[in-house]
């Protein structure tokens, strides 16, 4: 029996396509086999009932087709015909759309099933709604938040340049994200880096359809995203004392003042500074009081010594009403007022950077730990990084830690010329 009667070599999926016509002998009825013909794709097969018999006598196997000389066997043939001729369309129609050819899909436009269109915001929908469903667990709400600001500057792309509620995802190409994020420049006025973050936002969800099989290849292939590295604002030493210094008559930015300042001793970021418990604290190896915990935002551990400082605020705090009642470690306030206030104390201080929250993490990384000296893998383990590329962003080497350094080298250098010096007149002496 011939096993291959057809090959298609499809030149932009490599697709290989077979077909063959066979009868089930097994199967006889009134002396009569029923006829099936054997589609394969990449090795992947399935069989097809062609909804004719005929007599294992009157079979040709090796041609595929009924041998009697009959207007009965003629029209047999003739459907047989008709049927190889619809499976190579269903199969030229798949790949025209350039979906992806599978045994389930020629079957599906073989037997005229017509599937739903993927739609892209439904898409971006659900996944928004899992990340919803696992806030506390793999995501926190900040990430969802941004996912959902996501979905909506797409909705109203599509509206402002297709004038369309909703696209088919395999409509989605490189002109496609370019105009996304031209719009997003040109429209809505958003800057370079936080219009990156949006398009990392789409080029996820797109990844997650390439790998799903819903698109036939990475309309993201050919793009890269543009984005400017920016230089984290943190607070110098003298700014940093200038804060620790200020005395506030008002209990609010006192209070601010307070949770803002262990955030600069601890590196910790906002929202785990407000998770923290009294169960956070532990001995760690040198018999002190550490920190153990995990960041909401990635999960990793974090195992910080508490320095003196710190420490200090803990003992401020420890038999306030809010933390007694629910064993928070400190009382921290929203994230929204904490920032507004933060902009007061700044402009008592006589600090005119833009002061957030956020900010203290930097100052630990730069001012607190690199400029004394504290090696960064040792932040970077604080800080609760995967990466050590990450530490580098936040923490820069400050002029007077490079200062220090090359003022060893110096001092060195100085050593080896005395000493030189001192021989030299020796020798003349002797």
């Amino acid at each position: 029996m011939l096993l291959i009667t057809l090959k298609v070599i499809n030149m932009h999926t490599q697709s290989t396509f077979t077909i063959l016509f066979w009868i089930s002998r097994n199967r006889l009825k009134n002396g009569k086999a029923p006829i099936y013909v054997r589609v394969t794709i990449n090795g992947q097969r399935t069989e097809i009932s062609a909804l004719r018999e005929v007599s294992p006598l009157e079979w040709d196997p090796k041609g595929q087709f009924a041998t009697a000389r009959t207007n009965e066997a003629k029209l047999i043939n003739n459907h047989l015909g008709l049927v190889k001729a619809k499976l190579l369309s269903c199969f030229s129609h798949l790949e025209a759309r350039g979906a992806a050819i599978t045994i389930e899909a020629l079957k599906k436009e073989y037997n005229g099933v017509v599937e739903r269109p993927r739609m892209l915001l439904e898409i971006v929908q659900q996944h928004n709604d899992d990340i919803k469903t696992l806030i506390g667990k793999d995501y926190s709400k900040a990430t969802w938040v941004k996912y959902n600001t996501t979905k909506k500057h797409i909705t109203e792309f599509l509206k402002w340049k297709y004038r369309l509620s909703d696209i088919n995802i395999k409509q989605l190409g490189f002109e496609f994200i370019t105009d996304f994020e031209f719009y997003l420049k040109s429209q809505k006025s958003i800057d370079v880096n936080t219009n990156a973050k949006y398009i990392k936002n789409l080029k996820k969800i797109v990844h997650e359809c390439v790998a799903k099989d819903w698109l036939p290849k990475d309309p993201f292939m050919a793009y890269k995203v543009k984005a400017k590295k920016t230089e984290r604002e943190f607070l110098t030493e003298l700014e940093l004392q200038a804060i620790h210094d200020k005395r506030f008559i008002i209990d609010r930015l006192d209070h601010v003042k307070d949770i803002f300042l262990f955030s600069c001793y601890t590196g910790l970021a906002y929202i785990d500074v407000f998770n923290l418990t009294t169960n956070n604290i532990s001995l760690g190896i040198d018999g002190e009081k550490w920190i153990f915990t995990h960041r909401q935002k990635t999960e990793a551990p974090s195992r910080i010594p508490l320095l003196p400082p710190a420490l200090s605020i803990l003992e401020k705090y420890k038999d306030h009403p809010l933390t007694a009642n629910n064993r928070k470690l400190l009382p921290v306030p929203s994230n929204q007022k904490t920032n507004a206030y933060l902009k007061e104390i700044a402009s008592c201080c006589g600090i005119t950077k833009e002061l957030t929250f956020h900010i203290a993490r930097h100052t630990f990384a730069t001012t607190v730990t690199l400029t004394n000296g504290v090696p960064i893998e040792t932040v970077s383990k604080m800080l609760g990084h995967k990466k050590l590329q990450t530490t580098q962003h936040y923490a820069k080497i400050l002029d007077k830690k490079v200062s220090n350094d090359m003022q060893m080298l110096r001092d060195k250098y100085r050593t080896v010329s005395e000493d030189k010096e001192t021989k030299k007149e020796n020798s003349i002496g002797s």
